[in-house]
């Protein structure tokens, strides 16, 4: 495993994050999440990789996400300053208030059995929430030593930037780290966003490295229970399927041409492109092995320059116009 800084802070994280919507309880979220037993096999493989970078969330399966990721460190001993451990705050009650925070940071912690989060992330940006209180908010949080650093989600570049000029004006913690929507078919922050972050030295840990699976097969569907029942995968990716199979064709092409898999080839696009930890979430052991052996392959500028050479303009996904109905989550895609 390969190790790197997290934005401007003292943290090393692993170059694979391993996404937790992946584990929780079936049917509070999706159908194909898995079970405690399933989860701890999972989790365990991605530490003997040397893999100590975990992200959930607080809406994830109704909170048993974090509440199986902190069980599975404590039951086998895991020593705490060992992980990096980071969970986000948005889709709930009051959002980014900071009453919702205050009450919310500590629902993450009981769930997680620990006392401190290494990275807290806002999941969304908040419409309703004056900046300032969010950015105040998460700050005392960093002052408490209820939390180490923090980072932000999918959002316009425009809000990212007044959110972190908000906190450096005022002299509070900045972001350390922006877990966007970020892979070959869909690179839109490419725009401003990942300037905006690169100019503050900001992290990139993006969530959807393969696509919801489009960039780890050369077919377009797959026969999985995910692929068939994730409506938001099919929201997101769809309705781009005939422009975006000329990528996956070229993907599939260069991992025949290099002798790996088409999700390592995806992944090392990452890695050329400055990520620092793609966020990787699975239901199988072997995928872990999959991004790990990711470390191996390594893309000339030539063959990045092919591999993106088809895209187009993509509508948006990832970041919202508005705050959406309480009770909605807009969930995020780890594949």
């Amino acid at each position: 495993m390969e190790y790197t800084k997290l934005g401007s802070t003292d943290i090393n994280v692993s170059k694979v994050c391993l996404g937790c919507m992946s584990f929780g309880e079936a049917g509070t979220m999706h159908d194909w999440t898995l079970n405690y037993e399933e989860s701890e096999k999972v989790i365990k493989h991605a530490l003997d990789l040397g893999i100590n970078f975990f992200d959930t969330a607080n809406s994830y399966s109704a909170g048993t996400s974090e509440e199986y990721l902190g069980r599975v460190l404590k039951n086998n001993n895991i020593p705490r300053d060992k992980v990096v451990i980071a969970s986000k705050v948005y889709f709930n009650p009051g959002r980014l208030s900071r009453e919702a925070i205050l009450r919310e940071i500590d629902g993450t912690l009981n769930r997680l059995q620990t006392d401190y989060l290494d990275l807290y992330i806002i999941h969304r940006f908040d419409y309703d929430t004056p900046i300032e209180e969010t950015m105040k908010t998460l700050h005392e949080l960093v002052k408490s030593g209820k939390v180490r650093a923090l980072g932000a989600s999918a959002m316009y570049g425009y809000q990212f930037h007044n959110m972190q000029l908000a906190a450096i004006n005022h002299g509070w913690t900045p972001f350390s780290a922006m877990e966007n929507h970020y892979n070959m078919l869909y690179r839109e922050d490419e725009r401003e966003l990942i300037p905006i972050c690169k100019q503050f030295n900001v992290s990139l840990i993006p969530y959807s490295p393969l696509a919801a699976g489009h960039l780890a097969r050369s077919t377009w569907e797959s026969d999985s229970l995910r692929s068939k029942t994730d409506k938001v995968a099919k929201g997101k990716y769809d309705r781009m399927e005939e422009q975006d199979m000329k990528i996956v064709k070229r993907v599939n092409e260069l991992a025949l041409k290099k002798g790996c898999k088409m999700s390592q080839i995806a992944i090392a696009w990452q890695w050329a492109k400055g990520v620092a930890s793609p966020i990787i979430g699975v239901t199988k052991t072997r995928y872990i092995d999959d991004a790990v052996g990711a470390l191996d392959v390594n893309l000339t500028q030539e063959e990045v320059a092919y591999l993106e050479e088809c895209y187009v303009p993509h509508p948006i996904v990832g970041a919202i116009n508005s705050n959406p109905p309480q009770g909605t989550i807009l969930l995020d895609e780890k594949r």
